[in-house]
């Protein structure tokens, strides 16, 4: 499962999730990618089970990217707990997820394998995304 080594602060401010994605919103690695089309929190159980859902599609053939990390905690309190006394413990671990982000990236396979197996990966994840294909880079002609 996906967490931080290491934070400064235990807990964190939930934020805000308006606007669009400022970067990452390309596929970089690979050939293929996974772009979100709305705002969420991506808890690190989910990540994982996505990337297991892939990676047994493609019977560990190809190569994949998890490009979203969640640094962020959010807390809750026990159940049965009056009001006040402070913020709860820490429960786990999410990435924030605005629309636009390539969340994971595939290569080494071809184009049928990869709608499929990031097709299974979509149903685990808690946002409506779309297939992308990398663009190339600088439009590669063969004058020379």
């Amino acid at each position: 499962m996906l967490l931080p080594k290491r934070v400064k602060y235990r807990r964190q401010h939930r934020g805000h999730m308006g606007g669009k994605a400022k970067g990452g919103t390309e596929v970089t690695f690979g050939e293929f990618g996974l772009q979100s089309q709305e705002a969420s929190w991506i808890t690190n159980r989910q990540i994982e089970a996505a990337r297991i859902a892939m990676t047994r599609y493609m019977k560990r053939g190809g190569k994949v990217w998890i490009k979203i990390f969640p640094h962020k905690p959010y807390t809750a309190k026990p159940l049965e707990v009056r009001m006040g006394s402070g913020k709860g413990a820490p429960e786990g671990w999410v990435a924030v997820v605005k629309p636009g982000t390539v969340m994971f990236e595939i290569a080494g396979v071809s184009e049928e394998i990869a709608r499929e197996a990031l097709r299974l990966a979509m149903h685990k994840l808690p946002v409506k995304s779309k297939f992308v294909k990398r663009e190339e880079i600088g439009g590669e002609s063969n004058e020379s």
